[in-house]
């Protein structure tokens, strides 16, 4: 009996789990490179779902099919053969232009070396994403750039330059700027690699601040201590996926208890 009921909530979890919206589909995803004569297999059909709302890290080491990976998430490639379906809307297809219509629209892109426009005030440069669509006028543009970087802690920041800020403070304005179209995912390429321990946690409780306001996160990262921080890890091998994907752990943030320990930590470090 009690066998029973708890199948019955594990199938009840589960179809709670299929209501959720998905973002994020790739259906054995394949993507073959010809160099010189030989064919490389980067990807091995690749299938998964990132849900609405989720913090998911994916990890590799060198030659794991990562950065192929992650061409694909970002619209930049497309597969061989398989479906990507971002937010609904099959990519594979698509022409050239309109991946980047779509890139803009429903991805936040997050990078390690900041990719900030020189000699520009953090909120122009934040800004930018919005100066692409035609639907957004100056004064619009101009009041969701302060809102997003208010809402990562640069209020007081606004009319500073990048050679003004520091690293951690660029980072925040990346942030800010892939925030800005309120797009349906944010992607973050190794987005603490050029920081140091303290301001790379700093960086990480923000992202948890993002996540815990229901905000889907993609974290691509070598790093395993920052898998920790995530709801969810998928890790890569040789163009496939190596192990079950699962829940990290749950240490109040969707992060494991040790995590969550040294999160608060780093916190209680940053305030004092």
């Amino acid at each position: 009996m009690d066998n029973q009921k708890v199948i019955s909530n594990n199938e009840a979890g589960m179809a709670a789990a299929d209501t959720r919206k998905v973002v994020i589909e790739l259906q054995n995803v394949k993507r073959n490179f010809l160099v010189g004569d030989e064919v490389v297999h980067a990807l091995r059909g690749i299938s998964f779902k990132i849900f609405e709302g989720e913090f998911v890290t994916i990890m590799g080491t060198s030659g794991s099919g990562k950065s192929t990976l992650l061409n694909q998430l970002g619209c930049l490639d497309t597969p061989t053969s398989g479906e990507y379906l971002l937010d609904g809307v099959p990519v594979r297809k698509m022409r050239r232009r309109e991946r980047a219509v779509l890139r803009n629209r429903k991805i936040g892109f997050v990078f390690q070396n900041y990719n900030l426009l020189p000699k520009t005030t953090a909120v122009e440069n934040v800004e930018l994403p919005l100066m692409y669509n035609a639907s957004v006028g100056a004064k619009e543009r101009r009041e969701r750039s302060i809102k997003a970087l208010e809402m990562v802690g640069l209020g007081s920041r606004l009319y500073h330059k990048s050679n003004q800020m520091s690293g951690g403070q660029m980072q925040r304005v990346a942030i800010a700027r892939a925030l800005v179209n309120d797009p349906a995912v944010i992607l973050a390429d190794e987005a603490t690699g050029n920081l140091d321990t303290r301001t790379s946690f700093e960086i990480l409780v923000l992202f948890q601040q993002l996540y815990r306001a229901g905000r889907t996160i993609i974290f691509v990262t070598h790093n395993p201590e920052i898998a920790q921080y995530s709801s969810r890890n998928i890790v890569l091998r040789d163009g496939k996926i190596r192990q079950p994907q699962h829940p990290v752990g749950s240490g109040g943030f969707g992060c494991s208890a040790s995590a969550g320990r040294r999160l608060v930590r780093v916190c209680l470090m940053c305030i004092l």
